[in-house]
């Protein structure tokens, strides 16, 4: 494999990084992949495991995600099978599951970071450590990833235990960035979305599908994620410049998002991938 782009982690270590492509699957792989990849995680700004509220941008997050948090419901209930039964893997610090559980939904979580189980368990959401625990024969209607898939170690291993834990008729929800993004493209190197090494596979929409095919899967939708863009960009936009733009990174991501009217290429796609 080629080396597509060289950059860096700039949340945590400033440690150098590649990202290798993969022809066939049109998808770019970390270099090197650490192996103790919980160290990467131990950061305050690692928000989506502290619930942190300390800056603007914080704050600003919180509001989207409270927004997209609405979104996400409608998306799974139009997915239901009539036990409602979901899981969410790398559920963070447990607000989806919060939500969907008031809801109706039965649901059960995945999250490796000990600080956002507590956190969850707050909100009275009980999370499992690792998708080993999960209690055998058990199957689930409804599987989420958000922003998860580029973060599992051993990918194709992962996806073939998801996939065994799916009723015949579930539907799986996962939700990546894109790299092939108008503002993937326009900050290169400093794309806050490559998030080095904590995201270990970076993908396309060609690469979703052929590695879900694999397993007998079928993407059959798409939808984008219109938001991402702009916090996306104004993330890139302190990574590149040393401060945050929110002029430049709002034009970014709104150029972005209209050049993916035409192209398809949203910064970041949900899949909805069913049993071929």
């Amino acid at each position: 494999m080629k080396v597509y782009l060289e950059t860096k982690d700039y949340t945590l270590t400033g440690e150098a990084f590649k990202l290798l492509h993969d022809p066939v699957l049109d998808m770019l792989v970390t270099e090197p992949q650490p192996v103790n990849l919980g160290k990467y995680y131990e950061s305050e700004d690692y928000i989506s495991h502290t619930d942190a509220r300390k800056s603007l941008v914080d704050k600003m997050y919180h509001a989207v995600k409270r927004y997209n948090l609405k979104g996400k419901l409608s998306l799974i209930d139009s997915y239901a099978t009539a036990d409602k039964l979901l899981l969410d893997v790398g559920a963070g610090t447990g607000d989806f599951l919060a939500i969907t559980k008031n809801c109706g939904w039965e649901v059960t979580g995945v999250e490796p970071n000990e600080l956002a189980r507590q956190k969850a368990k707050v909100k009275d959401v009980t999370l499992l450590n690792d998708l080993k625990a999960i209690p055998r024969g058990q199957k689930f209607g409804v599987i989420t990833l958000w922003h998860v898939l580029e973060h599992l170690p051993d990918l194709e291993s992962q996806i073939a235990k998801l996939v065994g834990l799916l009723t015949d008729n579930g539907t799986l929800v996962v939700a990546v960035p894109n790299f092939k993004s108008y503002d993937a493209n326009y900050y290169k190197e400093y794309w806050a979305a490559f998030d080095v090494p904590r995201h270990l596979w970076h993908f396309s929409q060609k690469s979703v599908q052929g590695i879900f095919e694999k397993y007998g899967m079928k993407v059959v939708k798409t939808k984008p994620m219109i938001f991402d863009a702009f916090y996306v960009a104004l993330l890139s936009e302190k990574h590149k410049n040393g401060k945050q733009n929110f002029i430049n990174a709002f034009w970014i991501g709104l150029m972005s998002n209209i050049r993916a009217l035409w192209s398809k290429e949203y910064s970041s796609l949900i899949y909805i991938i069913k049993r071929s």
